[in-house]
């Protein structure tokens, strides 16, 4: 009896970048540009034998127009926590794995920074600086102040790390309601009665049909004055037409890290809406994903290697 052909995998990565590589699989290398080093996509002989694909992080587009071709294709890995964007692109009978934990100390970073700079008004004081304006005052300080985290996975968690050594006070709410090693976790049905005390919002929530659109006028006229969003999620959770009403109203701030739409275009009004600070959607986009996507990717080579349950599996309706 012949052998069996080794398993083929795709991977946006050298094999050589990969620790703990399984040698009993097939290793090859597209990153949305190059297959094996060579321009343009893997030729259909060798897509039709692929049975786990990881996605090039930021290039899915690259990708979706070959998953048809893909007709072994067992796994799907993706290096994004995030995933509404592959969802539906992914085959019947394909396992989708995401990449939960690679981005958190990233987005949490991110998170932190957003909520300091746009409370101490660091945007101000570089406008300042470019105008040689020396703009003295007093400044709101996260310390004593109340952090609401919308989304208390383990992105959410993160966060929370992050943020103990600030002296405020941390409220949590995720899907259902729960207790972390941290203290409760709140329903999202217990927003209303959450959202009053709140002075920081913290959105990490995954974009589904139950948080599309969740921050709505509702939602933001429940936040006491002078409240500060922060959207580290997806920008559709937010609705961006009820932000820029009390942004411009002045009774809001905001920082956001993601919009709607996105990318933003020239002429937008949120590019000059008063009290809010963006940034390009760079949560997960720093030196830390790097490694950790890599040990992900090799952990879970190791597993589909030996037969083993794979981790970060994403359950699929």
């Amino acid at each position: 009896m012949s052998p069996q052909p080794a398993p083929v995998v795709l991977l946006p990565y050298p094999a050589a970048e990969i620790p703990d590589l399984p040698a009993q699989l097939a290793v090859h290398q597209f990153d949305g540009v190059a297959f094996d080093g060579r321009p343009g996509p893997p030729p259909d002989e060798l897509l039709a034998r692929v049975e786990l694909l990881v996605v090039p992080y930021m290039r899915t587009a690259t990708v979706l127009p070959l998953l048809p071709r893909m007709t072994a294709l067992r796994v799907l890995q993706t290096q994004t926590a995030g995933v509404d964007d592959v969802l539906p692109h992914v085959p019947a009978g394909v396992r989708l794995c995401n990449a939960r934990g690679v981005h958190d100390a990233s987005t949490a970073e991110l998170a932190l920074t957003l909520t300091l700079a746009a409370l101490r008004d660091i945007p101000g004081f570089v406008r300042g600086q470019d105008a040689e304006q020396w703009r003295s005052g007093f400044y709101p300080a996260l310390a004593d102040r109340t952090v609401l985290i919308v989304g208390y996975g383990s992105v959410g968690a993160a966060i929370e790390d992050r943020l103990r050594p600030f002296e405020c006070e941390v409220l949590r709410v995720a899907r259902s309601a729960r207790q972390s090693p941290a203290g409760p976790v709140h329903a999202l049905a217990d927003l209303p009665a959450l959202l009053p005390r709140a002075d920081v919002v913290i959105l990490a929530v995954p974009l589904s049909p139950a948080t599309r659109g969740l921050v709505d006028a509702g939602f933001l006229a429940a936040l006491r004055d002078g409240a500060l969003l922060v959207n580290v999620a997806r920008g559709p959770v937010v609705d961006t037409d009820a932000l820029l009403a009390e942004l411009t109203g002045g009774r809001l701030r905001a920082a956001l890290d993601v919009t709607d739409p996105e990318p933003l275009p020239a002429g937008h009004p949120l590019w000059h809406a008063p009290g809010l600070l963006i940034t390009p959607h760079v949560g997960g986009s720093s030196s830390a994903f790097l490694p950790r996507a890599r040990r992900l990717i090799g952990a879970q080579l190791n597993r589909f290697a030996r037969g083993e349950p794979l981790a970060n599996v994403v359950e699929r309706p």
